[in-house]
């Protein structure tokens, strides 16, 4: 694993790097690597001198996915995680209530819910910073001050041995977690819903191993609501809500995980336990996601209940969104101010995540029979139990750099799909062969921008792909759209050409011959007005 405990000085001989990640989970490793990848030298401090052994998250959808494989990872993903086949919500007298069936290839083009073993990814992401010459990872370094000056920051750490060292760099952003010095050191407050529940946890591996139908389950029964989830190859995970008047002393022992585990056929003769403790939820966000040249992402900035899954998703969404715009600002293509959309865009959708998660605990979390007979009715009456295909599409962006609305043809802000193409007789995952970064996909001739936008795209790195019709084979320059779903997403808008940005997120759309002026508007927001500081 790349760092060592007590390294010299930072980069001797050369620059400060561009920007400080503290933490190194799946959150501050992802943003190391984008920030690398585009040629940003980074300094992560991570408090911990070894790994963390023990997996917290267990799943990530198709959107993180995607976005996992934007770090060169992808091609790995099969082997630390496994598709998930659905979702149930079942009563106590096992009536479904919620049922979800998922794809192994959705509407992102990866399967709609897989589940994994952290500590496995978080080893893939390791191994992918260590290839990468621009990133100095420091473990066993604590950060114990910030400071700032109009020109960067610098943080304070103490090492293991209790020697203090300093790093500077242009920005700094906190992946530190629930309990996040960055966030407290910086004095920002959070909005916290009060909804917090405490549970058991038990990792188990079985053996033999065996097949759940669906892969996960959320078994709603007022005796002691329980979750049921795969968590990656030969893994599972059971929770168990504790009781009103159960001491969480009583709950947190291995008799007592073994206790509540044996009616689901679990038992030291069929299984292992590779882990159980108890966990207080909690939901509440951070009300500010930036302070000068400090940010915030991942847990630091949010935490939510689990039942949704994206907790970790919603972190890895944090830092593709900051990636690159810190990308453009620190290679002067954009001005410091486009920094304030991060907040802009991403506090609303991480608040819809919460609330969401908040909704479906409050419905899962109910221990009185009554209150359960009543819920249970109530789902059924309204369609309850019917079987749905899919998780719902992810959340559009709502405000923050986007085609403001009535300029195009609508789609500003949603997530481009994902779908086959080929190019040059080669075929695949579009993002894969067309690359990452802006991409104005277009069923015109590109040849009618002018020089000066060609330039302006160009300086950003945008992929400009002219459609062939459907049906048609690809001529020279074109990419043919395999299944029909670029074309279909462009007869949906009426639009004949989509601006994304490199988190594939929409920025706009335009109808025939409104290229150009769609182009416009990128740079006009790119170099227009400040945003105005979220309240």
């Amino acid at each position: 694993m790349p760092g060592t405990p007590h390294p010299p000085p930072p980069f001797p001989d050369t620059p400060d790097p561009d920007v400080i990640v503290v933490g190194r989970g799946p959150v501050g490793a992802v943003l190391a690597i984008l920030l690398a990848d585009r040629g940003h030298r980074v300094c992560v401090l991570e408090r911990r001198p070894e790994p963390y052994p023990l997996p917290r998250a267990t799943s990530f959808d198709g959107e993180t996915a995607r976005l996992l494989a934007t770090t060169g990872i992808g091609d790995d993903l099969a082997a630390i995680s496994e598709p998930a086949t659905g979702y149930q919500w079942r009563s106590a007298s096992d009536r479904t209530l919620l049922d979800i069936a998922f794809s192994r290839v959705g509407r992102y083009g990866w399967p709609d819910a897989n589940t994994m073993h952290q500590p496995a990814l978080e080893e893939l992401l390791a191994k992918r910073l260590a290839t990468l010459p621009g990133v100095e990872t420091y473990l066993g370094h604590r950060v114990v001050d910030i400071a700032q000056t109009p020109s960067g920051v610098t943080a304070t750490a103490v090492t293991e041995d209790g020697a203090t060292r300093t790093f500077t760099a242009r920005n700094l952003v906190g992946c530190d977690g629930a309990n996040s010095f960055v966030r407290e050191h910086i004095g920002v407050s959070v909005t916290d819903l009060g909804f917090s529940y405490e549970w058991l946890l038990c990792d188990v591996r079985l053996d033999p191993p065996r097949e759940f139908v669906p892969t996960n389950v959320q078994l709603c029964d007022p005796a002691r609501p329980t979750t049921v989830v795969g968590s990656g190859p030969g893994r599972r995970r059971w929770e168990f809500m504790r009781l009103p008047g159960e001491s969480a002393a009583e709950l947190d022992t291995t008799e007592a995980a073994w206790r509540l585990l044996a009616p689901h056929g679990v038992t030291p003769a069929t299984a292992t336990l590779l882990r159980n403790a108890t966990y207080r939820f909690r939901a509440l966000w951070a009300d500010q996601w930036r302070s000068g040249r400090v940010f915030l992402a991942g847990d630091a900035a949010h935490l939510m209940p689990p039942f949704a899954g994206q907790g970790m998703c919603a972190g890895i969404r944090d830092v593709v969104n900051l990636a690159w715009k810190l990308d453009l600002v620190l290679t002067g293509r954009a001005p410091d101010h486009l920094l304030d959309t991060y907040t802009l865009e991403r506090r609303p959708q991480a608040k819809a995540s919460i609330t969401a998660s908040v909704k479906l605990g409050r419905v899962i979390c109910v221990t009185d029979p009554a209150a359960a007979a009543d819920r249970d009715a109530a789902i059924l009456a309204n369609g309850g139990g019917r079987r749905q295909q899919g998780p719902p599409a992810a959340e559009p962006l709502t405000k923050g750099l986007l085609r403001p609305p009535g300029d195009g043809r609508g789609g500003a802000g949603e997530v481009l799909i994902a779908g086959t193409v080929e190019a040059d007789g080669v075929r695949g995952r579009f993002d894969q062969l067309i690359g990452t970064g802006f991409v104005l996909i277009t069923t015109e001739d590109p040849a009618e921008l002018s020089d000066d936008h060609g330039t302006f795209l160009a300086g950003l790195g945008t992929r400009v792909v002219r459609l062939a019709p459907p049906g048609s084979p690809a001529g020279p320059g074109e990419v043919r759209d395999v299944d029909g779903v670029y074309h279909a997403c462009l007869g949906r808008l009426g639009a004949a050409s989509i601006l994304v940005r490199p988190d594939y997120h929409v920025f706009g759309t335009a109808g025939p011959g409104g290229a150009t002026a769609l182009v416009d508007a990128l740079r006009a927001q790119l170099r227009g007005a400040p945003v105005a500081r979220v309240p």
